[in-house]
């Protein structure tokens, strides 16, 4: 009978190294298509934001159309450049920017910047690091997010406390679409609708970050001992199951609700009333 000590090592090699020709794998299926949508989507929705932005105007239907919208691209509005109407008591009067946009995409786009999805998807789509499983690294080295610039990802968490405040105002704003402000003070059209849809997709994607999850039930040895943050694990951790479709679809919504607004403001159509 041998013993471990008369055994003698067997040698392993390994089959691959990091980096290589782009594309380089032995799988067979579409494997490119999923980097290559997630770059199509992500490079189209920032075109439009920077263009939504740059544009300054159209992000406000008032009380001249009888209506109570504000396009979350500029929401909260509060500072100097605001037009009249599409703020609150709140303004910074001496913080004059070229379009309130700024002010406004700054905590979302960090949030969804620093998302650990979004990051898997534009690391894959973007700098093929790697872009799919079992395919080569556009990368010959890997250093993870322990340095300079990709270290600051690990503010996601702060971004989302930020986040959850820029929720409750997009919330209050979809609320206040219930106003019809000289066509019978408060009713339902497809604007309260959209601006509705919108702050309850943005709630979905925030409520189902990773980071909120670990919140309400992270560092708890025993749940027994914390029967509260328990349920709230519970309920949160279903939601943490589809966070991806969640990202997806309120980043995409954000863009349809500006148009929306945009739209309407700019007199291409009336927003119909419902009832």
């Amino acid at each position: 009978m041998s013993t471990l000590e008369d055994l003698e090592p067997t040698p392993v090699t390994l089959g691959g190294v990091r980096g290589g020709p782009a594309g380089r794998t032995l799988r067979r299926d579409r494997w490119w298509v999923s980097p290559l949508v997630t770059v199509g989507v992500l490079t189209s929705f920032v075109a439009y934001t920077v263009w939504a932005m740059l544009q300054n105007a159209n992000y406000y239907v008032g009380a001249s159309m009888h209506r109570d919208l504000i396009s979350p691209l500029y929401s909260p509005c509060i500072v100097g450049s605001c037009v009249p109407g599409s703020h609150g008591t709140f303004l910074v009067l001496h913080w004059w920017m070229i379009t309130p946009a700024l002010f406004a995409l700054s905590v979302p786009g960090g949030f969804r910047m620093t998302c650990y999805y979004y990051r898997k998807a534009y690391y894959r789509g973007f700098w093929r690091s790697p872009p799919a499983c079992a395919v080569a690294d556009g990368h010959g080295k890997y250093s993870g997010e322990s340095r300079f610039p990709l270290v600051l990802q690990n503010v996601h968490r702060y971004f989302w406390i930020l986040a959850f405040v820029w929720n409750v105002i997009l919330t209050i704003d979809a609320v206040m679409a219930f106003r019809m402000p000289g066509d019978g003070g408060i009713g339902v059209s497809v604007g309260t609708l959209v601006l509705c849809v919108n702050a309850v997709l943005l709630w979905l994607y925030s409520a189902s970050c990773h980071a909120c999850r670990h919140l309400c039930g992270g560092h708890v040895d025993q749940f027994s001992k914390a029967p509260l943050r328990h349920r709230v694990w519970k309920l949160l951790t279903p939601l943490n199951a589809r966070h991806m479709q969640f990202a997806w679809a309120s980043l995409i919504f954000v863009a349809l609700t500006d148009l929306y607004v945009r739209l309407v403001a700019s007199g291409v159509f009336h927003d119909p009333k419902l009832f």
